[in-house]
């Protein structure tokens, strides 16, 4: 039995489901383009194998979440990362290097290149973004001066945590699609300022009753899955905040100490025993 009426898009299967399949292309379309500049804006696009090899047999394989091009030629990684990694942003560009190198054709060739875009999609926030606001994170090559030096390789990062942004605050299409990231599964039906034809295909497609038996037993699993890593994630950032207190007393203690405060001043500010005191 599951709770709600609709998936979790956080889910590799609530996910891939919605923006993964043919059927329904058009939803990712619509998500891409709230990030693509008008002129790469997808009238349509065609899915790719998600899984790319090297040039040589000893080269190391990408497998991507959804790998697309649209019609102009446009190619797009998009990636739904649930927890921090180390070296996420230098397997973004490790990623980004295969549909790249995959353009080069046999025989003579002027190097011209179709855009890149990668789309990380992320259930976590930057270790040095810790402090900075900004949801979407849109990054280019630049030179010195700070102007771009190549537009053509785009990396989309965009950190859903930080999105608060209640239902009736929502303004634009970008805002929507980051709303029902966060809370499709708390939703019970689509509210009237989603009420347009690509939201009304979207809970048409993610409502859990119109799953196989098949299909909802994949989904408990994903379900199951992605709630054991963000217990796990959490657990671990609880044990590192008390670890981090911890540390902070004992020197905050170290320093009164070291000071001449009395030691049952230090216990009572600190939370330490006498015991702990003196072992300091």
């Amino acid at each position: 039995m599951f709770p709600g009426r609709y998936i979790n898009l956080l889910t590799d299967f609530g996910f891939k489901r919605v923006f993964g399949t043919e059927p329904n292309k058009a939803l990712l379309r619509d998500f891409l383009n709230t990030l693509l500049p008008a002129h790469h804006h997808i009238a349509e696009l065609t899915f790719h194998n998600n899984e790319v090899l090297g040039n040589t047999p000893v080269d190391r394989k990408a497998i991507f979440d959804i790998y697309c091009q649209s019609a102009s030629g446009e190619k797009f990684i998009v990636e739904l990362q649930k927890a921090r990694q180390n070296y996420f942003k230098d397997r973004s560009v490790y990623y980004a290097s295969f549909p790249i190198q995959e353009q080069a054709p046999k025989g003579e060739w002027d190097f011209q290149l179709k855009a890149v875009y990668t789309v990380g999609i992320l259930d976590f926030v930057f270790k040095d973004h810790q402090n900075d606001a900004t949801v979407l994170h849109q990054v280019k090559l630049k030179d010195q001066e700070g102007e771009i030096f190549y537009d053509k390789l785009t990396f989309f990062y965009i950190e859903l945590p930080k999105f608060n942004k209640p239902l009736e605050s929502l303004e634009t299409q970008f805002d929507k699609w980051l709303y029902l990231f966060r809370h499709l599964p708390d939703l019970q039906d689509l509210p009237p300022l989603l009420q347009e034809d690509v939201f009304e295909q979207l809970f048409e497609v993610a409502e859990i009753a119109q799953l196989s038996r098949a299909e909802q037993e994949s989904y408990q699993r994903s379900l199951k899955y992605y709630r054991d890593l963000t217990n796990v994630v959490n657990t671990a950032r609880q044990e590192g905040f008390a670890q981090g207190r911890e540390l902070e007393r004992r020197v905050m203690a170290q320093q009164m100490k070291a000071a001449g405060i009395p030691l049952d001043t230090i216990a009572t500010i600190t939370g330490l025993s006498p015991s702990d005191l003196e072992s300091l």
